[in-house]
């Protein structure tokens, strides 16, 4: 082969490797931007609204009002018309899908005794303790009412999606 085709090889080589890198930056710039954005999304949910939490699992979400598609695909939602922060039942769903926010995969490790911590507005907190994990119907909303106590109900899907996931933890101090 004459150094003339070989060098036109070369060239051609090294264009095609610079436009794979090229193409490589572009993808990974894409999704690095993505990340970025949905980061300082949720950073500045946090700061705005209820915050829940269960360090142990870690588990740190923004929790907005309401539990339809819209809401749950960007943060946890609160049930409307269950209880406050620090009073009632206050009932949290939250995706445990890759698809939206994974916010509660982790879920499904909850055990008795952990702490989850439920953030007002203002970041003050309450303290609750989880005392049960079960699994229910889609059908059971009996898990939503008032039990005259302080509780914390977070509902998730299972793994499948055709059941639902609670985690009911206890106020600690009352």
């Amino acid at each position: 082969m004459s150094s003339k085709a070989r060098t036109k090889k070369q060239w051609a080589l090294f264009i095609a490797g610079l436009i794979a890198i090229s193409a490589g930056l572009a993808v990974i710039g894409f999704f690095g931007a993505r990340k970025l954005h949905r980061e300082l999304r949720k950073q500045k949910l946090m700061k705005e609204n209820v915050v829940v939490s269960i360090p142990a699992l870690g588990i740190k979400a923004p929790v907005l009002e309401g539990t339809d598609g819209e809401t749950l695909s960007q943060a946890a939602g609160h049930f409307s018309g269950t209880g406050e922060v620090g009073s009632g039942n206050y009932c949290i769903a939250g995706h445990s899908s890759t698809i939206y926010k994974e916010y509660f995969n982790s879920l499904k490790n909850a055990e008795n005794g952990m702490e989850i911590l439920l953030y007002r507005v203002d970041k003050t907190y309450v303290t609750y303790t989880v005392t049960d994990s079960f699994i229910v119907e889609p059908s059971e909303t009996w898990i939503l009412s008032d039990f005259g106590d302080t509780r914390v109900t977070l509902v998730t899907c299972t793994d499948d999606g055709t059941q639902r996931l609670v985690v009911v933890g206890k106020a600690a101090d009352k």
